[in-house]
């Protein structure tokens, strides 16, 4: 086993196969593949579980990242100390479904930094890529919601992939519409009052499930729908359609939000927003200062933070 082959491993699972891999090591496919495989025979064990549909981590897989991140880590310290000329790059990965108060953390996390080189990633994306990205380590935290409604799935799901769910507030749900919506002069709004107006969702691809929206009332019928994919067209269509949005009323200082309002929503349902790591593996001080940062962009809200007792 060689720190190189380490390096290998760690570079599929954050660049979620062996192609794109290969890519950013400027090596061959076959190369590094052969070079995985070799590692796995060396070992006893399988990696990487391998189907038509790609690569995942196996269960012994993610215990064996969980050490050779470690080592590596270990490693750059070690040449870090000796030479005066290079330093650690801080590397760390956070998948959210689409709430601006999480991007915002980001930035002020990053702006906050004091690293000389990092690689992050932020990913804006549907849930059971946040929950698979966390599972697979391509992502230490992730960001999601869970209400009565989709409770028993989401967390048996958590279960089974090993992830924790840690929850930061209960958000009372609110409908975003435009500064000149018909309804923006309203105290509160109800989902009859919303009716004649096209209700934008966040789509969820083939795992197109209701426990998987980012909206609750996802089961509501409703005469007009538009499903998206990012909020730069969400909002766009929030005013150019009068459309409507259900989320937890927390806009964020997002570039969008002059235009677009917050109006509670008369309903006994709740929103717990939390977020999830990975059991196997402990968060990196990149991650942690990420966790921190979102505590308090939230508290500055007036979010009532709920305490942690996992």
């Amino acid at each position: 086993m060689t720190l190189q082959q380490l390096k290998y491993v760690i570079a599929v699972v954050n660049y979620g196969s062996i192609s794109e891999g290969a890519k950013h090591l400027y090596i061959s496919q076959p190369s590094l593949s052969n070079a995985v495989k070799e590692l796995e025979k060396e070992l006893g064990i399988e990696i990487f579980n391998r189907t038509p549909k790609g690569i995942s981590l196996s269960s012994d897989g993610s215990e064996f990242l969980s050490y050779a991140r470690q080592v590596v880590e270990q490693a750059n310290l070690l040449e870090e100390h000796y030479s005066s000329h290079k330093r650690t790059k801080q590397l760390c990965s956070v998948s959210t479904q689409h709430y601006a108060f999480a991007v915002e953390a980001f930035v002020r996390m990053l702006s906050q930094s004091n690293a000389d080189s990092y690689e992050f990633t932020l990913r804006e994306t549907r849930t059971s890529e946040i929950i698979d990205d966390v599972s697979n380590l391509r992502s230490e935290v992730g960001l999601i919601y869970i209400n009565d409604f989709n409770e028993k799935v989401l967390l048996k799901l958590l279960k089974e992939n090993d992830l924790i769910f840690h929850p930061l507030f209960n958000a009372m749900p609110h409908v975003f519409i435009s500064r000149n919506h018909p309804l923006a002069g309203e105290t509160s709004v109800t989902i009859e009052m919303l009716e004649p107006y096209p209700f934008l969702s966040f789509e969820q691809g083939t795992n197109n499930s209701f426990y998987f929206s980012e909206e609750i009332l996802s089961t509501t019928p409703r005469h007009k729908q538009i499903h998206v994919s990012d909020r730069a067209t969400l909002f766009n269509l929030l005013g150019g359609l009068n459309g409507y949005t259900i989320s937890s009323g927390v806009l964020g200082a997002d570039i969008n939000s002059d235009s677009i309002i917050a109006v509670p929503l008369e309903t006994d349902e709740q929103m717990l927003i939390g977020w999830i790591e990975n059991s196997k593996v402990k968060l990196s001080n990149a991650a942690k200062a990420y966790v921190s940062t979102l505590k308090l962009v939230i508290k500055e809200y007036g979010c009532d933070m709920i305490e942690d007792e996992s």
